[in-house]
């Protein structure tokens, strides 16, 4: 099944110049990033690479970032997908990725949950808060590819459902889990850099705030785009 794999993802992208630029024909060009290529640095330097915009709500609708999908035609959804990488003792899985069994731990609360009825599937960043921060000028296939990023393990997290339903479409500054909130600080941010999005004031100095009481940790993604 392809959640074996569903922590990994390489890529590249180069745009060759060497020869223009020796001849003179054009000048030098700042590097742009593409989807594949990495980006590391410290946190407090991460959380200061984060282009700063206003959020603009308008527009948005859940169905506009579709989920959860089988994009490798495996029979397991995305969601399902999640739980199965996910699990602290292995569930047993039957026909078309139905699950039974299995025991999942909840680090936003530290609880640990054996009904899958019981685990919500929070994007790290919400669909709203995405929709806010730049993916409302994205392209249909790029918000189901955010809404499914199964290539980065902090993406998707498996949580107790109503502590997800409590955190609803809240970025930093407007929620906070009970336990791990440095882990949580670092996830968030590298889940904005990965899709390119943009923080707002506030949520910047709410990062920046939580961030003095957390190790300045590197911070390592591959770009989605």
């Amino acid at each position: 099944m392809s959640h074996l794999l569903r922590r990994t993802r390489a890529g590249l992208a180069a745009v060759p110049l060497a020869l223009a630029l020796s001849v003179g024909l054009v000048g030098p060009t700042p590097a742009v990033a593409a989807a594949g290529d990495s980006y590391s640095a410290p946190l407090d330097t991460a959380i200061g690479d984060l282009r700063v915009a206003a959020e603009v709500r308008t527009g948005y609708s859940r169905s506009l970032f579709p989920h959860w999908v089988d994009d490798d035609g495996d029979g397991c959804h995305t969601r399902n997908e999640v739980l199965l990488a996910e699990a602290d003792d292995p569930p047993t899985v039957t026909g078309t990725c139905t699950i039974t069994g299995g025991r999942w731990f909840s680090y936003y609360d530290r609880v640990s949950w054996y009904q899958t009825s019981d685990v919500d599937i929070d994007h790290m960043v919400p669909l709203a808060e995405a929709w806010d921060s730049g993916a409302r000028s994205w392209t249909t296939s790029t918000r189901r590819a955010f809404a499914n990023d199964l290539g980065d393990y902090r993406s998707l997290v498996g949580v107790t459902d109503n502590v997800n339903q409590a955190k609803g479409d809240k970025d930093i500054a407007g929620w906070l889990p009970t336990y791990d909130r440095c882990r949580y600080l670092r996830e968030f941010v590298a889940v904005k850099l990965r899709w390119r999005l943009d923080v707002d004031t506030a949520e910047l100095a709410a990062m920046r705030d939580l961030a003095g009481s957390c190790t300045n940790s590197t911070i390592t993604v591959t770009r989605a785009r």
